[in-house]
């Protein structure tokens, strides 16, 4: 009892943090590496993020056939703020990631922040995946007038949010093994599309088709401007590998495993977008994924193109169509997954009420917290399905603003708490400082640049409300709101706003990995 007690101290009262893992009730030991990557991976819907994204890539202007280099590049900062994740994880595997170790390292206010920040993306981003899965689950079995029904899409929208909170609810081994079985299948289609359309690209010759060149892949054939208004969609596609350290307490290998599965997450994303955006643009040309019909739904739109009539073609534009279904309904239960996990750091932290640290004695997965985030989701989602589709793609565009906030801040704070030890050896120095402090500069960059370019009228999908456009209201306003709740707070969780910076202790980074006994 007096071990656990030292090992709750470590959580709560300011002491530094160790390399011994503080348990909060989650089920230990119940998901391996692999699945840590699966997570990871899934989580940011590679085929949903691609179908709805790639086709406004392509069509910024001064980007054209230059979309795989924007892919290119956005990968860039992601690797680097992963490299944060890795070490930051290895000195604190605590699920809440970001909202603990920004903690550490400035303090509670900027903890307390970021774990708003990652609470108020995966908010934003839910109406957008369940609405897709909605709308795949009428295209796989050919209802097109529900497809049409605002109020059907509601619904079904609604259904999958409460199932997918069910599959969280029930515990962490049934999430993973759901999580395998979807991504196995969305990787595969993906393959499958991308070497169907690059072989009938250089054999059958589709009208508008062009053949793959260097160029291409190659960022500075574009100009800087346009580079990085591209850069804003492109975040969007990668934004969520972090779901797989957020699972670090369930994980074996809890220190290591999931900051490692992080990065090995991104070089695979990276992989999949370069081959699939490739084979994408070449089949019909930049004009037909850029076209006002095909731009919202790329994958969809080249499906039939691509695998042609027939059974097999049949086949294979339905598994297309259930490849983007999958995707959304994976990332919808990847998203509720991490923001539960947050908010349990948080109550276990003391920073918000402690009814969000309850966990399930069965099923040991958080109960407040995960049921919690799925009510607000659906109370969000339905306002925002049935306000209009650019609002919704306005909501979208806001999350950008928070998820560069907690990214780029990850990346200094990796800087900020290995400080000591970042003159020890090169690796340090480039691993544990110059490369997280350059990509969160990136990620703060394109936040910046994202209000900026987000706050002009003719760049918003709506008319600006009170003089500011609904980005900024979604993001900057969602952001003032967690300030406000902040400062709020502070009176009632005195302990958690007491405390101090941390720095990482003397040593650690060689240390042996201690586990902290069960709580029961």
């Amino acid at each position: 009892m007096a071990t656990e007690a030292a090992a709750e101290t470590v959580a709560v009262s300011g002491s530094a943090a160790s390399s011994e893992i503080v348990h909060k009730g989650l089920k230990r030991d119940a998901i391996g590496y692999i699945s840590n990557v699966v997570i990871g991976v899934a989580s940011t819907a590679p085929a949903y993020s691609l179908a709805a994204t790639l086709g406004f890539i392509v069509a910024d202007p001064g980007v054209g056939v230059h979309a795989p280099a924007v892919l290119l590049v956005s990968f860039i900062p992601m690797l680097l703020v992963a490299s944060a994740y890795k070490y930051l994880n290895r000195a604190d595997p605590d699920a809440g990631t970001t909202f603990a170790w920004t903690t550490r390292a400035f303090g509670p206010s900027f903890g307390w922040l970021n774990g708003w920040a990652i609470f108020l993306a995966d908010v934003l981003v839910m109406a957008s995946l369940s609405a897709i899965a909605a709308i795949y689950t009428f295209k796989l079995f050919g209802f097109t007038e529900l497809g049409e029904s605002k109020a059907a899409e509601v619904i079904a929208a609604i259904l999958w949010i409460v199932l997918m909170t069910w599959i969280c609810y029930r515990g962490i081994e049934l999430s993973a093994r759901v999580q395998r079985y979807l991504l196995t299948f969305e990787v595969i289609a993906l393959v499958i599309f991308a070497i169907v359309a690059l072989v009938k690209v250089y054999t059958g010759h589709p009208s508008g088709a062009i053949q793959p060149e260097a160029s291409w892949f190659n960022p500075f054939d574009m100009n800087f401007k346009d580079l990085l208004v591209a850069l804003l969609l492109g975040i969007f596609l990668y934004w969520g590998w972090d779901s797989g350290v957020s699972v670090n307490e369930e994980s074996e290998d809890p220190n290591e495993g999931p900051g490692r599965a992080a990065v090995v997450s991104t070089v695979l994303l990276v992989v999949i977008y370069l081959v699939v955006s490739s084979g994408a643009q070449a089949f019909h040309g930049v004009g037909f994924i850029s076209n006002e019909q095909n731009s919202e739904d790329v994958i969809n739109a080249l499906g039939k193109p691509v695998f042609g009539g027939g059974v097999v073609g049949w086949v294979l534009v339905h598994a297309l169509i259930l490849c983007v279904l999958t995707s959304a309904s994976a990332s919808t239960q990847t998203t509720i997954l991490p923001t539960a996990r947050t908010t349990l750091s948080m109550a276990h932290w003391k920073s918000i009420p402690g009814v969000f640290g309850t966990v399930h004695k069965r099923y040991l997965t958080p109960t407040a917290s995960t049921l919690g985030f799925g009510a607000i989701s659906i109370a969000i989602t339905v306002p925002l399905l049935l306000l209009s589709t650019s609002v919704l793609e306005d909501s979208l565009i806001a999350l950008g603003i928070p998820v560069c906030l907690y990214y780029g801040t990850t990346g200094f704070a990796c800087a900020a708490y290995y400080r000591h030890e970042l003159t020890k050896s090169v690796r340090n120095f480039l691993l544990l400082g110059v490369g997280p402090v350059v990509g969160g500069l990136i990620f703060y960059g394109i936040g910046v640049y994202a209000i900026y370019f987000y706050g002009k009228a003719e760049n918003a999908e709506n008319q600006s409300l009170a003089g500011i456009t609904l980005p900024l209201w979604f993001g900057v306003g969602g952001m003032i709101l967690g300030a406000i709740l902040m400062l709020i707070s502070r009176p009632y969780f005195r302990e958690f706003f007491s405390r101090k910076r941390e720095t990482c202790p003397k040593g650690m980074l060689g240390q042996p990995v201690e586990r902290a006994p069960l709580h029961l």
